[in-house]
């Protein structure tokens, strides 16, 4: 078998249905809808999770909670893994990226006070805890928020 001799299965292919071309056609009138009720209709169905008229299950089911949906949700990045930068270096988002240590950045970096530093190191990202912008600092490095 050659490239240009490919085809596909017999009968895989259908033709698009034309509707509404005459009562010869089969699909004539109604065009294949019936008679009446909410099929028929354009853009005509239930909706999504509808039961018939009864409560549907979202409705009865109690509710709890919050969602705030201005929520800004940071990629995460110890101290600790900033050791492995070269001392005096300045670490911004795109070489924490190259590094490997944010993937999904989401709405920005957050750097934690987990683990130790002892390199002097510039650091530009989004946020900081509290505690990691005093380990940075006391490695004698710059905590700068952009």
């Amino acid at each position: 078998m050659k490239l240009h001799e490919l085809q596909p299965l017999a009968g895989s292919k259908t033709r698009p249905r034309r509707v509404g071309r005459g009562i010869g056609s089969g699909l004539g009138k109604t065009s294949g809808r019936g008679h009446k009720g909410a099929k028929a209709r354009s853009g005509g169905g239930k909706a999504p999770g509808f039961e018939g008229g009864q409560m549907p299950l979202m409705r009865r089911i109690p509710k709890s909670g919050f969602k705030n949906v201005f929520r800004k949700e940071y990629a995460i990045v110890n101290v600790g893994s900033l050791e492995q930068f070269d001392d005096g270096a300045t670490v911004t988002i795109e070489t924490l990226r190259s590094a490997g240590l944010v993937n999904n950045l989401r709405d920005g970096v957050k750097v934690l006070g987990t683990g130790e530093l002892t390199k002097k190191l510039t650091v530009q990202v989004n946020r900081f805890t509290g505690s990691a912008r005093e380990k940075i600092e006391q490695a004698g490095g710059k905590a700068e928020e952009v």
